[in-house]
This record gives C-alpha cells, sequence and structure tokens, in this order.
C-alpha cells in the first residue's frame, strides 16, 4: 500500500533493499536484515547470535527447542527476536533437535594447559565483526593468530564467514608457515558455529591438525586471539565509520600489517611480532616459553 503510494515498483524496492546489504528471504518476502537488535538498540549479527545459541545450549539451554531457546536469547542476551527467526539461525547453524539420535562423529577436545616453546604449535583462531556505516550492513573477520610468536598469520574478511573460509584460511597459514600433517599442530577455537561444522573437524583430522576447543563462557582459554581482537577495536574498528565494503577491506588490511610488522609487543620483548618471528627461526632471540 504504502508503496503504491509512493508510486514505487515493488521489484525496484527489494532490488535496492538487497543492493545495501539486505539477505534475500528464500520464500520470495521481505529481506532478511542479517542483525536483531538488543535492549538499547545496538545491532547484533546473526552470526554472533548463532554464538550465542551454541553457548546456551551447552550450558543451561541443552535439550531445549526453538521456542524455549527464544525465550533465553531474550532473558539471557537481552536480544530483541522472535521464535521464527531463531527457528531459521537454528536451521542455518544445524542446531534443530533431530527426530532421531544424532551420531557425534566428531567429539569435542576441551583446551588444556599447555607450554609453547616454538611456533606452530598452537594456533589460535576467532572471529570478529565490523560494521559498514555506508551500506548498514556487517563484515566478518577470521584470524589465525600463532601464540607463541603472536603474528596474524592468515586471515579471512567478508561478507560471510562459513566453515568452508575457515578451512580455506587455514590451509592458506599452512602454506605460508609450510606446516605439514603431522607436525603436531594444534589449533583452539571457541564453538562457534564455523568451528563446530563437520567440515572443519573432518578438514583438521585430513590435515593432520589436533583441534581442540574452549569450553563455554571461557574466553581466557583463548586469550591471545581476544587481546589482538581487543587491538583491533581499539585501533580501527571502534572509530571508523566505513563508507563501503572496499574501504573496509582496505583498512583491515593496513591494520593487521601495521600490527605485525611495526606495532610493538610487550610480550615478546618490545619488538614486532614478525621481527620475534624471524629472531627466533634464524637463533638470534632468546625464545620465551608461552604458558597457556
Amino acid at each position: 500500500m504504502i508503496l503504491k503510494q509512493l508510486e514505487i515498483n515493488h521489484s525496484s524496492y527489494y532490488h535496492r533493499m538487497q543492493s545495501v546489504g539486505y539477505i534475500k528471504s528464500e520464500n520470495g518476502g521481505r529481506p532478511i536484515p542479517g542483525y536483531s537488535l538488543d535492549i538499547n538498540g545496538v545491532k547484533v549479527c546473526d552470526e554472533q547470535i548463532k554464538e550465542m545459541m551454541i553457548g546456551l545450549i551447552e550450558t543451561e539451554a541443552f535439550g531445549y527447542g526453538y521456542y524455549k531457546l527464544t525465550i533465553c536469547l531474550r532473558r539471557r542476551c537481552n536480544l530483541i527476536i522472535d521464535d521464527k527467526k531463531v527457528y531459521r539461525l537454528c536451521k542455518d547453524a544445524d542446531l534443530l533437535r533431530p527426530q532421531r539420535q544424532k551420531i557425534i562423529r566428531h567429539p569435542r577436545i576441551i583446551a588444556r594447559n599447555r607450554e609453547i616453546h616454538g611456533s606452530n604449535q598452537l594456533w589460535e583462531t576467532d572471529l570478529k565483526y565490523g560494521y559498514i556505516h555506508g551500506e548498514d550492513r556487517f563484515f566478518y573477520i577470521l584470524s589465525y593468530l600463532d601464540v607463541f610468536d603472536r603474528s596474524i598469520i592468515d586471515y579471512h574478511m567478508g561478507l560471510a564467514c562459513e566453515s568452508k573460509d575457515a578451512v580455506f584460511t587455514l590451509e592458506s597459514a599452512m602454506e605460508r608457515r609450510r606446516v605439514g600433517r603431522g607436525q603436531g599442530l594444534v589449533v583452539r577455537s571457541d564453538n562457534g558455529p564455523q568451528f563446530t561444522s563437520h567440515i572443519f573437524e573432518e578438514s583438521c583430522e585430513k590435515l593432520g591438525i589436533e583441534h581442540e576447543r574452549i569450553p563455554v563462557k571461557c574466553p581466557n582459554k583463548n586469550a591471545h586471539i581476544e587481546a589482538y581482537h581487543r587491538i583491533l577495536e581499539d585501533d580501527c574498528l571502534s572509530y571508523s565509520e566505513f563508507d563501503n565494503y572496499v574501504e573496509a577491506y582496505k583498512t583491515i588490511g593496513e591494520v593487521v600489517d601495521f600490527y605485525n610488522h611495526i606495532r610493538l609487543h610487550s610480550a615478546i620483548g618490545y619488538i614486532s611480532p614478525n621481527e620475534y618471528y624471524q629472531g627466533c627461526l634464524s637463533g638470534q632471540i632468546e625464545p620465551i616459553v608461552v604458558k597457556v
């Protein structure tokens, strides 16, 4: 009715909505915005909501259906969200309760305490969310960080981030560091849908990598990548109002390059991660044992 009064064609309206970052609905209805609001009016992207749901399911909401999960999201996470959207997100993340007993092919390995004596022994990975003001949509940054030398080995940035992207970036990082199968590499992640999928778990087995996941609500077990994300937030994301995705991509690339090659890191003797990595590799720098 409103479009008719404004003399705007329906197809033109929905095409415009999709072009500024809205996701087209599968059934031809109104576009999906890709986020929900919390009670303070802050936008929370759908990928972050999926992580919230996984955390709830592994703690208090085990065995709940999507409707009870909706109530938990409203009460525990202060989200303004309806059960239809929760059902859709559960379906996307393969979280709907199965009709028959589900066989767990890849049981979770809990992160344990370790001593790291060199590079390529333990990598941490996680997802960070950014926002493009000019296009009103989110983007995702998935990074792999070496706990020993603090380098960002490789990262994925895009308007979406799926398990296949996490696998591709992991393979790229292994190629950069020339890490082969069976060399003792451990990858530590949280319980996001990218890392709990069969695709990621089967790829880790194929690559000869041990994949361990931190306990729910224990981000300190992933402290190094969390610290890096705080740097990314403080030095870039918190004050940058990107006009478009190209600008955001370019800026993030410059920030990662600065972090790896120039920014001084106190935990490795006030030098850059790349300088520390190269120095330890050549034997010119005495390695610092890292306890995690």
